[in-house]
Order: C-alpha cells, then sequence, then structure tokens
C-alpha cells in the first residue's frame, strides 16, 4: 500500500476548514481527516465540498452500537465518497463485520475500513484501573487487531508504539493508520503514546494522522512538507 501523512481538520467550521486547505496549492492536495467536531458542527456537506475539491477524506467518526445499528450507519455513510473510515474495536467481531456489511456498496466496492484499538491518549494505568484491562497495552492492540483482521477489516488505528505488534500479528498488508505524531521539537499536548515521523515509520506505520503540529504551525504547508519528508524519505 502506498504511504502517506493524513492531516487532521479539527475545526470547528466549514470556513475555518476551506481556508486551511486554501493555503496548499493547486497542485498539492493532502489526505485529510474529517473528524467528530467538524463532522457534527457541519454534517455531510463538509465531506462532500472537500471531497470535490480532490482530497481523499479519512471519516473519523468511531462507531460503536449494536452491529444492526452500525451497519446501517456504515450503509449511510458509504454514499459519501469518502476513501477511509472507522469504529470501535471493542464493539467484538460481530458488530465489525456487520459494519463491513453495512459499507459494502451494491458493486462490491467500499472505503478502506479501520478498528480503533487504544485512544493514544489512554495509559497502561488508565486502562487497568479505569477500564479494568489487566493485560498490557501492546498485547490488547494487538487482540483487538486480530479481531478486526478476522472481522474483514482492513486494518486498525493504533499508537506508532504498537504498530510493529499489529504487524507481527496481522501481517505485513494490514493498515496501521497512526496518530500520536510528533516533531522531536514539538510539545505532546493531551497524547501520552507519541512518536516522530522518522521513528513512526520505522515502527511500521502505514498512515500517520497529525493535527495540531501541522494546523497550528506558522506555516501549515512548510509543517506538512516537514512531515512528509520525514516519513517517507528515508
Amino acid at each position: 500500500m502506498n504511504k502517506d501523512v493524513i492531516i487532521a481538520l479539527d475545526f470547528s467550521s466549514a470556513q475555518e476548514t476551506l481556508d486551511f486547505l486554501d493555503k496548499f496549492p493547486d497542485g498539492k492536495k493532502p489526505f485529510v481527516k474529517i473528524g467528530m467536531e467538524l463532522f457534527y458542527s457541519q454534517g455531510p456537506d463538509i465531506v462532500r465540498r472537500v471531497k470535490q475539491r480532490g482530497h481523499k477524506i479519512f471519516l473519523d467518526l468511531k462507531l460503536c452500537d449494536i452491529p444492526n445499528t452500525v451497519k446501517k450507519a456504515m450503509k449511510a455513510l458509504s454514499g459519501l465518497g469518502v476513501d477511509m473510515t472507522n469504529l470501535h474495536a471493542f464493539g467484538t467481531k460481530a458488530m465489525m463485520e456487520a459494519a463491513v456489511e453495512g459499507l459494502t456498496r451494491p458493486d462490491g466496492t467500499r472505503p478502506m475500513l479501520l478498528a480503533v484499538t487504544q485512544l493514544t491518549s489512554t495509559t497502561q494505568e488508565a486502562m487497568r484501573e479505569e477500564l479494568m484491562i489487566d493485560a498490557d497495552m501492546p498485547e490488547v492492540v494487538a487482540r483487538y487487531a486480530l479481531n478486526a483482521r478476522d472481522a474483514g477489516l482492513d486494518g486498525v488505528v493504533c499508537s506508532p508504539l504498537e504498530a510493529a505488534k499489529v504487524k507481527l500479528t496481522c501481517g505485513i498488508d494490514f493498515a496501521t493508520v497512526t496518530p500520536g505524531i510528533r516533531f522531536a521539537d514539538s510539545a505532546a499536548d493531551d497524547q501520552r503514546r507519541v512518536m516522530t515521523p522518522a521513528r513512526a515509520r520505522e515502527a511500521g506505520s502505514d498512515f500517520l494522522v497529525v493535527g495540531r503540529p501541522i494546523t497550528a504551525a506558522p506555516d501549515p504547508v512548510k509543517a506538512y512538507e516537514r512531515c512528509i519528508a520525514e516519513f517517507l524519505v528515508k
């Protein structure tokens, strides 16, 4: 698969989003992520508007519900023309299998479907004390990834710290999409399990999801190009 950097469009309005995308020259259309804040405030129309501009889109809504509800939600999302979407792995294999069924169009095509394993803001301690999961983080992520693969998904969202474990467990072609990416000279913000673009490449990440290090940079295009260079150029 082709590796890429995905910019998280964590904005609250359509205008702010489009103004940000206008910073990029016509020949440069980065892969972007539309998450809950933007989708819930602007609705499906923002997906269509960004898609019309020629961007690949990762629609990051992290669905989790009973299988039938997720199946119907995925069917609704399948018509938006996004390239990638996701759900929570802890919804069980039955939910993930239903999601694949709902997302698949009559012609057999569908966007990439990913399972979120553990959020990059979650620590081992929080997982054990608050979620009552006693296994080590890499083992939990690997097990969730294996469930996702067996349910027919294309990959997982995980910390770059667990990307190598996922590859070892599920195979080299099972996609790893990794948030928690920070430049060596960037603040970690509210992320806990982070890694630089270069180290994420070495660890087995296929796609990086990068938000504030790019969107809040004085020159977002330059920051994006830096991330591409560190991730894709050996």
